[in-house]
């Protein structure tokens, strides 16, 4: 269990303190926790499921195939990565072995349960105006009950502090799709959903400034 924090930690504070975390069992084979990166300020935080393979073993979120591909669609979409919160709803990777690979796991609710101490941390020191979320698990952390991704995409739900969450798809679902033509669409479609959130981030900045 990690060390109390104090109510005014900074971001620093909070990542370096979840080095040690031992909330649920996922620490024992992770490499390490996977925090979140970003200004200590931002108005938009995306939220991912959890660290990939890659992620885990560079210890920083989003830095794998997934990455890739999210770093290039946030530029097409005119959004800047140092300037936009990148975070998991669980902090550590989850796995099956096989062979020299380690495949995904998807994280259970009792998993994403402990691990959203942090993100709620996460969320009251870095203070965004708007809140992606980026598949199924990212969508039941933040909003607290399973969220139908393909039937919400596109829409914004308000969490009961008011915070608006943006539900989409997590980039690594482009990865999966094996038709070419299909995946041009997605990726379009997931181009799309990026630009509606920097219009949206815009438009919260603009009426809290007025």
């Amino acid at each position: 269990m990690p060390p109390a924090l104090e109510e005014d930690a900074s971001i620093d504070t909070l990542r370096e303190s979840a080095r040690t975390c031992r909330r649920c069992p996922l620490w024992r084979d992770a490499t390490q926790t996977v925090f979140g990166e970003g200004p200590p300020r931002a108005d938009i935080i995306f939220v991912g499921e959890q660290p990939g393979d890659r992620e885990d073993l560079a210890g920083k979120p989003f830095v794998g195939p997934a990455g890739d591909i999210f770093d290039a669609i946030l530029e097409e979409a005119g959004l800047d990565r140092a300037r936009v919160y990148v975070t998991n709803a669980v902090k550590h990777f989850k796995f099956q072995p096989r062979g020299k690979r380690r495949i995904h796991s998807k994280p259970n609710v009792g998993e994403m349960r402990a691990c959203h101490w942090w993100l709620a941390k996460e969320l009251k020191i870095v203070k965004p105006r708007l809140a992606v979320a980026l598949g199924a698990t990212a969508a039941h952390s933040l909003i607290g009950k399973p969220i139908a991704v393909t039937r919400l995409r596109g829409e914004t739900m308000t969490r009961d502090d008011g915070l608006p969450v943006f539900i989409t798809i997590h980039p690594s679902f482009i990865l999966r799709i094996r038709d070419p033509a299909d995946r041009r669409a997605e990726r379009r479609r997931f181009l799309a959903d990026l630009v509606a959130v920097g219009k949206a981030a815009a438009s919260s900045v603009a009426s809290i400034r007025r």
